[in-house]
């Protein structure tokens, strides 16, 4: 009996064990464009950061909520931050293009243009606004990826 080399054994474990490095070729985040503008604050002491998706045509995003418990790990969120930490935000979903696929069922998405708007408390800028995408087509998923702006 002829045994396999272990050699080619570690190299298949580490590349398939191996996360894909950050904003990689073949992640999600190469299938979209993303800016996002902040607008003046409010008399309420609000501002609104506008988060515009492009969505490479022939590709899809998944839309929050997603409504299939199935991909609710791959929905799109909107996480904006300030010297580092998290800020509390109202974010506004579009409610997505319905997507019926017969191997797993109906889903929530977003196709070509799509604008999220994410409500924060004025004056704490300058912001970092992180976009986490999962892109699909009909025939295949790429491993989710995140675009990250900068919004003075």
């Amino acid at each position: 009996m002829r045994r396999p080399c272990l050699g080619v054994i570690f190299f298949v474990a580490l590349f398939l064990l191996s996360p894909p490095a950050p904003g990689g070729v073949g992640q999600s985040d190469t299938k979209v464009k993303v800016e996002a503008k902040a607008g003046k604050p409010d008399a309420g002491g609000k501002q609104t950061i506008a988060v515009t998706i492009d969505v490479e045509k022939g590709w899809h995003i998944f839309a929050n909520p997603v409504r299939n418990e199935m991909f609710e790990d791959n929905k799109t969120i909107i996480v904006v931050r300030s010297g580092g930490k998290m800020l509390p935000a109202t974010v506004k979903y579009p409610i997505g293009a319905v997507h019926d696929d017969p191997d797993v069922g109906r889903t929530r998405v977003y196709e070509g243009r799509v604008t999220v708007e994410a409500i924060v408390e004025a004056g704490k800028g300058p912001y970092e606004v992180g976009v986490q995408v999962n892109a699909c087509t009909k025939q295949k998923c790429l491993p989710t990826g995140t675009v990250k702006l900068n919004v003075p």
